[in-house]
């Protein structure tokens, strides 16, 4: 078939802005590529909207992606001529990655870069201010204890640098990953597992040792940790979101390495054990007494000698830790994250202070090759309750939304759901508390939030792993590292209004590997008709960029109100 201009799927734009037409042939072909060097803003019906920053067209020229390949696909799947202004730019923002560097001779930082592009660099006090001497027009010496600090700098004025100043070993560790695991099951790293390691740490050069890498849910991106930690043999210091992850690291460095017990600190909660592999919690990290006390634990950075950081679930680093992140640039930095989008905008700091991106695998690449499951996603439109739509009107807008997402009609759709899944190991999850509590009380399952103790939450994750519960229904509390292979079914109540990083974590935790059927279901209930729906349509941003379709039920008020009387003639 010949496609026609018209029937190309991109419209590219001169501010860096790409339309992508759903509708249109090739669109499948040209979102694959869009997601290689483009940022997902929005979406209205099939027209999807991208944008190019400097940071997306960075990190595809450390993805080995030229200026030529990306304006050769925008041509070719492009219904106008490209503008000017657009090739301009693209051209402009990937020639400046790799024209600066920053390297060290006789323990000095030196900055070294093309002399046009110094000169422009030379008009920022903001950049001279860190320069000793400007040894010739092309090398200036920097203040040693700059590098992280002006690294932030450079990428917040546009010009990226590469760090090729090196790092100290830090404390040696004996450390190898096993063939066979504690548990007795044979163990090796899968090719990309180890294609993501080689990229790290690209053995031989000065360039290796920081950066991201991106690996779906359940794709097994602690494993890629381990392998990073056994390849460097340096004591470590692991960052995580949670106790229960600092529990998970442990148990998985301990069955695939030959780590003993005492080589392994948790520091989190009631224990502060510092070994030679520590593993904490940013919550601890970013702790103080009072809003202008000291981080009492950030101590923890300088403990040990550690040759390797590890930023687990790096999206959410706090502004504090990337603080101190700036001051430690000599030491090796590896950030784990199934997805880069940040809502608060410090992604520049990831990039600048933890590294660029090494290693990317899409969601629907891991799935094809069965390393995750495939997952169902449906968005449920429910009506709200008819005795709340006056009071949803006279609200304002954040009240709005609260009314519409604990719309009391979505427990009735969550029954349905578990009589439709009916076995299935489920998690109902939510942002509020009190419509948590409502729905526990409704099904009569167990609730696991915030409030629960540490030990306590354990256990019930324990009994849904071994099967003893079917149902578990939980805050935020589970968003993050939270490893329950066996969950099949996953219910979003309500959640934190348009977070598109969010919604990919939940979805998530139904991702591990499941054996013969492979199949997970997703399930967003939404209050039809109401604020609720925009930021739905935003929350799904990311999981439809990465080739996942949420098919739509809308329930109406007629047929739930035709339910909600046969249950009531049930009862009677």
């Amino acid at each position: 078939m010949m496609i026609v201009l018209k029937d190309r799927p991109l419209i590219v734009q001169s501010d860096l802005i790409v339309l992508l037409d759903e509708s249109k042939p090739l669109a499948t072909q040209a979102r694959e590529k869009l997601i290689l060097f483009t940022d997902a803003v929005k979406r209205a019906g099939s027209v999807h909207t991208y944008r190019m920053t400097a940071l997306s067209l960075w990190n595809a020229a450390a993805a080995g992606i030229t200026a030529d390949d990306i304006i050769l696909w925008l041509t070719e799947l492009g219904q106008y001529e490209l503008p000017f202004q657009t090739e301009a730019s693209i051209r402009k923002l990937i020639g400046r990655y790799g024209k600066l560097r920053i390297t060290l001779d006789d323990d000095k930082l030196l900055l070294q870069g093309d002399s046009s592009i110094m000169a422009e660099l030379s008009l920022y006090p903001s950049i001279m201010k860190w320069i000793v001497n400007c040894l010739d027009p092309m090398v200036w010496e920097l203040q040693n204890s700059c590098r992280g600090f002006f690294k932030q700098e450079l990428t917040r004025l546009g010009y990226p640098v590469i760090d090729l100043a090196g790092y100290h070993i830090g404390e040696m560790l004996s450390v190898k990953l096993r063939t066979t695991s504690a548990r007795n099951r044979k163990f090796e790293l899968r090719d990309y597992q180890q294609a993501a390691v080689d990229l790290f740490y690209k053995e031989g050069t000065v360039q290796g040792g920081s950066g991201v890498i991106v690996l779906p849910c359940g794709a097994g991106k602690t494993i890629v940790g381990i392998a990073a930690l056994t390849r460097l043999s340096s004591a470590t210091l692991i960052l995580t979101s949670n106790s229960t992850s600092v529990k998970q690291w442990k148990d998985e460095l301990l069955d695939k390495t030959t780590l003993t017990d005492s080589d392994v600190g948790q520091y989190c909660g009631a224990l502060k054990q510092v070994r030679p592999v520590t593993i904490a919690t940013y919550t601890i990290l970013t702790h103080r007494k009072s809003k202008e006390g000291l981080f009492s634990h950030m101590k923890l950075f300088s403990e040990r000698d550690w040759g390797l950081i590890i930023y687990d679930e790096v999206h959410l680093l706090p502004a504090p830790v990337f603080r101190m992140t700036a001051d430690i640039q000599a030491t090796r930095r590896l950030g784990l994250t199934a997805t880069l989008v940040r809502e608060d905008g410090c992604a520049e700091d990831v990039y600048s202070l933890i590294g660029p991106k090494q290693f990317d695998m899409q969601w629907k690449a891991a799935e094809a090759g069965l390393h995750i499951a495939a997952v169902a996603c449906t968005e449920i439109r429910v009506p709200l309750l008819k005795e709340k739509q006056p009071l949803y009107k006279e609200s304002t807008a954040r009240a709005k939304l609260r009314l519409a997402a604990e719309n009391p009609r979505k427990i009735e759709v969550v029954k349905e759901l578990l009589r439709k899944h009916a076995g299935k190991p489920t998690l109902i999850i939510g942002q509020y508390l009190k419509q948590l509590h409502e729905v526990a009380e409704a099904l009569g399952a167990p609730l696991l939030t915030g409030e629960i103790p540490q030990k306590e939450r354990q256990q019930l994750y324990d009994r849904f792993i071994s099967g003893d519960i079917s149902v578990l229904i939980v805050s935020k509390v589970a968003n993050f590292a939270v490893d329950l292979p066996d969950a099949s079914v996953a219910i979003q109540l309500s959640g934190s209004f348009g977070s598109r990083q969010e919604e990919a974590q939940r979805i998530g935790r139904l991702l591990r590997p499941k054996g013969e059927s492979n199949y997970a279901w997703f399930y967003t209930l939404v209050t039809d008709e109401t604020k609720e729906t925009e930021f739905a349509m935003r929350r799904q941003l990311f999981m439809l960029e990465q080739g996942y379709h949420y098919d739509r039920q809308i329930i109406s008020d007629r047929s739930m109100c035709a339910e909600e009387c046969a249950e009531e003639a049930a009862a009677l």
